[in-house]
Order: structure tokens, then C-alpha cells, then sequence
């Protein structure tokens, strides 16, 4: 995994003040987690933040270079403003590299599914992300899954089947399906449709069962 690394520089402006600082082009940040003594609240440049972000996926492990001293961390979350579409505020967890993290990877799904090209099947996700344990050096970026295996409506992939990185444990469940091709939901409606012997269940009338009770019991005190 290519090294990713952040500059940034401490900040003493906080609450309200922090407008001015990203008016001024910079992006405020704090470090944080058990692996350091206290918070630490930072800032970097907003504009070379964004374009690292865009590559970066939720497990990236990132280099936090704070005015020469590096923190090795994940980025835990990202705040937005969605009207100007820019980042506002980072959480970064640092991390102790000789020691074993949990936290989510993304799966990708590439390649092309028989089932779907063939049969026209639709390909249903049950899960996007897996759970895993690993050193942070060894954290994938994500997880490929190949849906070519997926060649007649039916088929699936499952945890077990998914090949992974060296050193790394998946915590899920190794029978859990992760994607599935079934049929399509026009495809099941016309299968109802068709069925043999799938006649429609005749009408009860309430009404109608009363009068004939009434009429039953009426003949029988003539």
C-alpha cells in the first residue's frame, strides 16, 4: 500500500474562531484515540486534503506528519458541507501499528456475471463491507470480489469464498451470503402467472352464507 501522508500544523483556534480558518483556506482536524496522551486539534490545507480524501477509501491508513511528528492513523469521520460540497472538520483515530485493529473494509465488485448477461438475472448484495482483524500495515484498502462465478440465476458468493489478503481475518460469518442472482422481479410475476393448477380461491360471501342459514332454519319449523 503506497504511503499516504498529511501535513499539518497545530491550531489554538477553536469554536466559532475556526470560520476564519477555513476562510483562510484550512481544514481543522483533531487526532485522537488511546495511543495519544490528549487530543490533538490541527489543520490542514483544505485544497491538498480534498484531492488525498478523493483516492482514499474508509480504510486507508494515513500518515498524520504534525510539525514533524508522524501519527499513523485511519480517518474516522468526515464532515461536509453538502451546499458548498467541501470538507468542514476530520476526525483522525491514531493507531499503534504492532498492534491488531477491527474495523470495516469495503468490498468491490468487478467482473462480469454470466447469470445477468445471460439469463438477464438481478444481482442482489446482502453485504457491502466486511468486518476484519489485521495489523493496520496489513488493512486493504478493499476487498475484490470477482462476480464471473455467478454464471446461472441461483448461484451465489459466500464470505468463505472470497479470497483475502495475507494476514488478514474476516470476522463475519463464512456461510453468509454476500451477492446473489435471482431472478428478476418481472420474471417471478410472470412465473405466478403460469403456474399449473394455481386457480383462484372462489369468493366466500358472508351475506350470502347468513341467507342460507336463515332459509335452513325457516324449513325447519315448517
Amino acid at each position: 500500500m503506497e504511503k499516504v501522508v498529511l501535513k499539518a500544523t497545530k491550531r489554538d483556534v477553536t469554536g466559532k474562531q475556526v470560520k476564519a480558518l477555513r476562510r483562510a483556506g484550512q481544514l481543522p482536524a483533531v487526532i485522537y484515540g488511546r495511543h495519544v496522551e490528549a487530543p490533538i486539534i490541527i489543520s490542514l490545507n483544505a485544497h491538498s486534503a480534498e484531492l488525498t480524501f478523493a483516492k482514499l477509501t474508509s480504510s486507508s491508513l494515513v500518515t498524520v506528519d504534525v510539525e514533524g511528528a508522524e501519527y499513523f492513523a485511519l480517518v474516522r469521520e468526515k464532515q461536509r458541507d453538502y451546499i458548498k460540497g467541501v470538507l468542514t472538520h476530520i476526525d483522525f483515530l491514531a493507531l499503534d501499528l504492532a498492534e491488531k485493529i477491527r474495523t470495516k473494509v469495503r468490498l468491490t465488485f468487478v467482473g462480469v456475471s454470466s447469470a445477468v448477461k445471460d439469463f438477464s438475472a438481478t444481482l442482489t448484495h446482502r453485504i457491502e463491507a466486511f468486518e476484519v482483524e489485521c495489523l493496520p500495515a496489513d488493512l486493504p484498502e478493499r476487498i475484490i470480489v470477482d462476480i464471473s462465478a455467478l454464471k446461472e440465476i441461483g448461484n451465489n458468493i459466500k464470505v468463505g469464498d472470497i479470497p483475502l489478503p495475507e494476514n488478514v481475518l474476516v470476522l463475519d460469518d463464512a456461510n453468509d451470503i454476500v451477492i446473489i442472482a435471482a431472478l428478476a422481479k418481472e420474471e417471478v410475476a410472470e412465473v405466478a402467472e403460469v403456474v399449473p393448477g394455481a386457480e383462484a380461491a372462489p369468493e366466500i360471501s358472508v351475506e350470502r352464507g347468513k341467507k342460507e342459514e336463515e332459509e335452513s332454519a325457516e324449513k325447519k319449523k315448517k
